[in-house]
Order: C-alpha cells, then sequence, then structure tokens
C-alpha cells in the first residue's frame, strides 16, 4: 500500500508538472546556440529557461556595475513572474493558437511604425514655438484652460522662529514692492530663511505655496484670497510670510503665462501629427503611383467562408 501511494504521489507530481508546461506557441523562443556557444541559463520557470545571451541590449553602456545587476535583477525577476502567469493562464484558458499569433503580429507591427515614425518626426519637427503663435492658440482655445486650481502671484518666506528681526520682515512685506524693499527682503532671506521665493511675475498653485503650513487647513480657500493681501501664520518651528500680489480662482480661465509650457506642448505635438500623417500619405500615394501594391475584392463564395470562419 506505501509503495502504490508513493506511486500515485509521484504520478500526480509528474501530471502536475506536465500541466503546467507551456503551449509551443505560448513559449519563449529559446535561442539556438550557434557552434561551439554554450547557452547558460539564468532562470527557469518550468520547461522554459531564460538564457544569459537573451539579457543582451537591456543594459546602456553608460549604466554603472552596481545599477545593471539590479537592472539585470529586476529584469529577471519580471520574466519570471510574466512565465508563471503565462502558465497560469495557459491552463484555465483555451487560446486560439492563430488569433493570438495575429495579435503579437499587429503589435510588432505597431511598435516598427511607432519606432519609425518617432524617428522621422524628431528628426524634422519644428520645435520653436513663436509667441505670436501661443498668443493666437490661447485666445482660440480660451475655454479649454479653465483653471481647476486656485493660483497666485507673489512673494513668501519660511523662517524658522527664533530667526532675529522677523518683526521687520513683517512690515517690509506689508510695505509697497519698490526696488528697495525687494532688496532687502532678499537680504534677509538670504541670511535666515529656511525658503523663499522673491518673484512675483510668476503664477504659482496656491496649494504648492502653502503646503506644510497650517494655512493648508483653510475650509474656504477662495474667501480667503478674496479677503487676504498679506499672510502670517507660524507653527512649532517656522513663520511663514505671504503677500499676495494677484490672484485667479478655479473655473476661471487661466492666465497665458501659467499655461504658456502646456500650449507650446500641444502646438509642438500637433506638428508631430501633421507629420506623421503627411509621410503615411506620401508613402501610400508614392507606392500607389509605382503599382505596389494591390487590393483584391472578394468573390461571393470567399466573403462565405470568411462570414463563417472558413479559411
Amino acid at each position: 500500500m506505501n509503495k502504490l501511494a508513493l506511486f500515485l504521489g509521484f504520478f500526480l507530481i509528474m501530471s502536475a508538472c506536465k500541466e503546467r508546461n507551456l503551449p509551443s506557441f505560448l513559449r519563449f523562443k529559446n535561442q539556438e546556440a550557434e557552434e561551439g556557444v554554450v547557452l547558460v541559463p539564468v532562470a527557469r520557470v518550468y520547461d522554459n529557461y531564460l538564457y544569459q545571451q537573451d539579457l543582451e541590449g537591456i543594459l546602456d553602456n553608460n549604466v554603472n556595475s552596481v545599477d545593471s545587476a539590479s537592472i539585470i535583477s529586476r529584469y529577471i525577476d519580471s520574466w519570471v513572474r510574466k512565465q508563471l502567469l503565462i502558465a497560469e493562464a495557459a491552463t484555465q484558458i483555451k487560446f486560439d493558437e492563430a488569433e493570438l499569433e495575429r495579435k503579437i503580429l499587429d503589435y510588432r507591427y505597431a511598435l516598427m511604425v511607432y519606432e519609425f515614425e518617432k524617428n522621422y518626426v524628431n528628426q524634422r519637427v519644428d520645435t520653436e514655438v513663436s509667441e505670436e503663435e501661443i498668443k493666437a492658440y490661447y485666445q482660440e482655445n480660451k475655454d479649454n484652460f479653465e483653471l481647476k486650481q486656485n493660483i497666485i502671484k507673489g512673494i513668501f518666506a519660511k523662517v524658522p522662529l527664533e530667526a532675529p528681526r522677523t518683526g521687520r520682515l513683517k512690515k517690509l512685506f506689508q510695505s509697497t514692492m519698490d526696488e528697495a524693499v525687494r532688496e532687502e527682503i532678499k537680504s534677509y532671506c538670504l541670511s535666515f530663511a529656511a525658503s523663499y521665493s522673491l518673484d512675483d511675475s510668476i503664477w504659482y498653485d496656491f496649494e504648492d505655496v502653502i503646503k506644510n503650513t497650517p494655512l493648508v487647513s483653510i475650509p474656504n480657500k477662495v474667501q480667503f484670497l478674496r479677503e487676504n493681501e498679506f499672510i502670517e501664520t507660524s507653527d512649532d518651528i517656522y513663520v511663514y510670510f505671504v503677500k499676495v500680489t494677484d490672484y485667479k480662482i478655479t473655473d476661471q480661465i487661466s492666465p497665458l503665462e501659467f499655461v504658456r509650457d502646456d500650449i507650446v506642448k500641444i502646438i509642438t505635438n500637433k506638428r508631430k501629427v501633421a507629420l506623421t500623417q503627411k509621410l503615411e500619405e506620401e508613402i501610400f500615394q508614392e507606392a500607389s503611383e509605382n503599382n505596389e501594391f494591390e487590393i483584391y475584392t472578394p468573390t461571393t463564395h470567399d466573403k462565405r467562408n470568411l462570414a463563417q470562419g472558413e479559411p
């Protein structure tokens, strides 16, 4: 009985292992060693192997040895996990081999086309966008630039509680911003501030300005901005000064300065799309003029067979 139990146990284990073997069409195609070349395995999942040779091309020449080891380790771990998932999928789902191969081929073609078009476009796209183009696009698409956050112009400083003459800094923040006041504030901040920004020509996200300060808990920030030009608050470590020179609230139209970089990206991307479409059309037209492709109309019989899934 013990021998029979051992035999049955061994049979079940071998059966389970066999079920986990990947179908040939789902298996990664292992390299065939050239004459005199020994394939060195670095990982195995059931009966599928990852070889040292499969790792070629993964690393950049400029990557140091420590980073290289980490990248290789992550790749191998990812490969093992994917193979385990594929093996499990093969036991749970009956795959249509022909359909899967078509999808793989389509994906391969898409990758090739993508790399070709990206290379073509990057060599030809004009990334210089004039101020006139930026303004024109902004005027024509203002409704697309509604603010999703409150933004402000102003200056702010974060100063340790023990810093000297914070009363003087407060008076400077409350003063009219002429050149002398700016220079005195700058001199103070260079000496004592933990962080600061004194460029009031830039729009800032208000949430970024008050992050990690007691102001973040303000219940109605829109009302707060409407009622406060100068803000002072403190916690156990720092005192915070904010002078608001201008603000825009959520759902108002973004100022041009705040969305300038976004507009440049949009215009550049539109140029890339236009170049891609032009490339595709030129290749198609040239091939058409040279009779380099033909499209055959299926017969009635062919259409019926295709509809029924027959070859």
